[in-house]
């Protein structure tokens, strides 16, 4: 299953996002959308499974959208959260599901750098903006699922966002 994963939008979206998210069978949101005209843009390529980020606080994106929220697919648990930070500090306090169980994807945003890279059997990805550059360019990525496995791979944006409204 390939999924679609974005992030900080904050309103705007690259045009060229929805052109190489095409596709997908599913794209996640790790918050700071927005704009739910943002999420409508996204749901003409695929079903969209979003969480809020700190800047979608107190507005109505907030209260429909969890702060983060667990995903299995093919095998493969993710867990959903905005706000992450550096993954060998993340791996050594990992979310755990009601049963015990920790993901073997992390997915968060907040600081408009894409990475990904696995820690301790677990991959932590963080696709960039697609909306909001400050400084890193923009970008979105395509994660794998499949049979239990996951890979994932950043793909960088060359155009402009545009408002959405």
């Amino acid at each position: 299953m390939e999924i679609g994963v974005i992030s900080d939008t904050h309103g705007f979206l690259a045009p060229s996002a929805l052109q190489v998210l095409s596709g997908v069978q599913l794209i996640v949101h790790a918050g700071d959308i927005g704009n739910e005209a943002v999420l409508g843009q996204l749901e003409t390529v695929a079903p969209v499974i979003a969480i809020h980020g700190n800047t979608d606080s107190g507005t109505e994106l907030a209260r429909t959208y969890p702060a983060s929220r667990w995903i299995e697919r093919e095998g493969v648990l993710i867990y959903l959260t905005h706000i992450g930070g550096k993954p060998n500090h993340l791996v050594q306090s990992l979310p755990k599901t009601a049963d015990g169980r920790s993901p073997h994807v992390y997915i968060f945003g907040h600081s408009h750098r894409p990475l990904c890279e696995v820690h301790n059997s677990v991959l932590f990805l963080n696709p960039g903006t697609a909306g909001a550059p400050r400084g890193a360019g923009l970008s979105v990525a395509r994660l794998t699922v499949h049979d239990g496995t996951a890979q994932a791979v950043l793909i960088p944006l060359t155009d402009s966002p545009r408002a959405i409204r």
